[in-house]
């Protein structure tokens, strides 16, 4: 089977599919048979996998390893791993009750996690990552494409696609976002490395259990008619992705005048940066300046709530919304928007989050994928994710990339640059957006290009 992608404007590759098989846990933990699923995993079951993969250099082969090595030395790794995170080789499991209600929970069955291994033998690195925009190869590097959550009740809840290109190796992970969020996800792909480069434990084990959650009467009930019977056929829309490198020095320059401006100290280098973005897109949008501009914010509870421990594994992020009237936006200065950021995070409390928790139960709301609206901008990931430590056994790798199932007009995904101190975010916008950003000399003389 071969897949033509455009990897530049110019050249065009076929990505050559070798193999496909089902990886399952060799000696997985017998005690974890099943994992309830909270209303943070339950809100995500209509959208799609997280689709995160990294580009490495190719290792150089070793005196007599036999053909494919590599390949199978991943996926025995890949094996060892699972047995640690049971979940990701289970699957979904639903019963549905007399109510016309559904519930859902991880049944950890060891029903294994889709590998694939892939060839693409014309792409080189540079073709990748010397294009000002991601070329669209890149979705070609990803499973899942199209593939809701609530489907992993038969579909695996992890898929593996290994690339092999000219002088380099694309390792891509899709995960079923009912069960991880990007923590979680990044924890697996720490771990995993660590166990391909030889290590027999885990320096941070996975903790699955539910116990802060005590006042929900679980299985959680939701209605059918949440879930059933919507359909809406995947298709990549036609949108660019540009990842703008932000060095030291630009996050420190724009952190203190967003905080000057405000006679404050309190806003973060990412409420800057995000600021930053929101301010020069919407003006490039052209919006009545009565008109509300809307910024959601991802804001992740390990850090909030004292009862959830760091390696905790499953979804434990909560979303904020920020709205400003387009002319304020613009008027008021950087500080402004990213005060208002900090607000509003601020007064997401440990209360706040638990009330969420329990309106939830007794009133389901589920996700669905659409296009953000003209007047807003969806933030995303997150720099504290340790991406550039993945090191499977032959070095850092290069650069972080996502799938098509990520491609959703108006998001800002942060996550932590090659050196230290440096942010990426990955942008997602109109072909026409783009060009208005790039000719903004104001946008573009805060960042290293």
């Amino acid at each position: 089977m071969q897949k033509i992608c455009e990897v530049t404007g110019n050249i065009m590759a076929s990505i050559r599919f070798i193999s496909s098989s089902i990886i399952q846990g060799g000696s997985p933990k017998k005690e974890i048979d099943r994992i309830e699923q909270t209303p943070w995993d339950l809100q995500h079951l209509l959208v799609g996998y997280l689709q995160w993969g990294l580009l490495f250099h190719k290792p150089k082969p070793q005196e007599e390893e036999p053909e494919n090595g590599l390949i199978q030395h991943l996926k025995a790794s890949l094996s060892r791993t699972l047995d640690f995170f049971a979940p990701l080789a289970g699957r979904l499991a639903s019963i549905e009750h007399d109510d016309k209600t559904t519930s859902f929970f991880i049944d950890c069955n060891n029903a294994g996690a889709l590998f694939v291994h892939a060839v693409a033998e014309k792409v080189t690195i540079s073709d990748l990552i010397e294009p000002v925009y991601v070329p669209t190869i890149f979705d070609s590097f990803f499973q899942m494409d199209g593939v809701k959550n609530v489907e992993g009740t038969s579909k695996p809840l992890l898929a593996v696609q290994v690339t092999e290109l000219v002088d380099g190796i694309f390792i891509a992970c899709s995960m079923n976002h009912s069960v991880v969020d990007g923590t979680s996800f990044w924890h697996f792909f720490n771990s995993w490395s660590e166990v391909s480069r030889g290590s027999d434990h885990l320096s941070k084990p996975p903790i699955f259990q539910r116990q802060f959650l005590d006042g929900i009467d679980y299985p959680i009930r939701i209605p059918q008619t949440l879930y059933l019977h919507i359909q809406d056929e995947f298709v990549p829309p036609p949108l660019q992705v540009r990842v703008f490198h932000l060095a030291k020095q630009d996050i420190v320059k724009i952190k203190t005048k967003a905080n000057a401006e405000m006679n404050t100290n309190k806003i973060s280098s990412l409420q800057a940066v995000f600021s930053h973005f929101w301010q020069s897109i919407m003006r490039h949008r052209h919006l009545d300046p009565n008109q509300e501009s809307i910024i959601f914010l991802v804001i992740g509870l390990r850090q909030k709530l004292q009862q959830l421990p760091e390696e905790y594994f499953g979804n434990a992020v909560q979303s904020a919304i920020v709205t400003l009237k387009a002319g304020e936006l613009l008027e008021k200065g950087l500080g402004n928007a990213a005060w208002q950021m900090n607000k509003t995070v601020a007064n997401h409390t440990e209360e706040k989050f638990m009330n969420f928790l329990e309106s939830w139960v007794n009133s389901p709301r589920l996700y669905q994928t659409s296009q953000m609206m003209n007047n807003a901008l969806l933030t995303a990931s997150s720099p504290r994710f340790d991406i550039y430590g993945n090191d499977f056994g032959w070095g850092r790798p290069i650069a972080e990339r996502t799938g098509a199932g990520s491609k959703c007009g108006g998001v800002l995904a942060a996550s932590c640059g090659v050196e230290e101190g440096s942010i990426q975010i990955r942008v997602c916008l109109s072909p026409e957006t783009f060009q208005a950003l790039e000719n903004d000399e104001e946008f573009m003389a805060a960042l290293t290009i």
